[in-house]
């Protein structure tokens, strides 16, 4: 089944390309490669959620935060491509983490990005991963994810 497929039926709608908050591009093409620029939970200008797992957050709610990082990226994805069902494979993500210093659960935030491209893409959703802590984000965002993706 096709990514698009897959989508609609899981009933999830991707949400509006987020605009670059500074001088980047959201998506770099090189030959076959996209790279993905760090993306938040920003949607519409606005910022959906902030603060510090391991304070502010459960891993639970991280791992969900993730998961509309994740979103939000496929956006950018369909927005540089045109469709989803051009992606190859995910080949390498990011997953940073605004979290304390005895936080240690990085993996189980950056799973929720994880899983939903296993869950979209199938085989072609597994990926190289690094889930880091850091001290901070910007404009306190919990999650940011960055990503390399192999398209047609």
């Amino acid at each position: 089944m096709s990514a698009e497929a897959r989508l609609k039926e899981l009933r999830i709608t991707l949400p509006e390309q987020s605009r670059p908050v500074a001088n980047y591009v959201a998506v770099v093409r090189v030959g076959n490669l996209l790279f993905v620029s760090g993306h938040g939970p920003i949607n519409d200008g606005k910022i959906k959620m902030a603060g510090k797992l391991g304070r502010d957050l459960t891993v639970d709610e991280g791992y969900q935060v993730a998961r509309t990082v994740g979103l939000n990226c496929l956006s950018s994805i369909r927005t540089e491509l045109g469709s989803l069902d051009k992606v190859k494979r995910f080949v390498k993500l990011l997953g940073m983490v605004n979290c304390t210093e005895d936080f240690k659960e990085q993996p189980k935030v950056i799973n929720g990005c994880s899983d939903l491209l296993v869950e979209l893409f199938g085989e072609a959703g597994k990926h190289a991963r690094s889930a880091v802590g850091m001290q901070a984000l910007p404009f306190g965002i919990p999650v940011e994810i960055e990503m390399v993706v192999e398209v047609e």
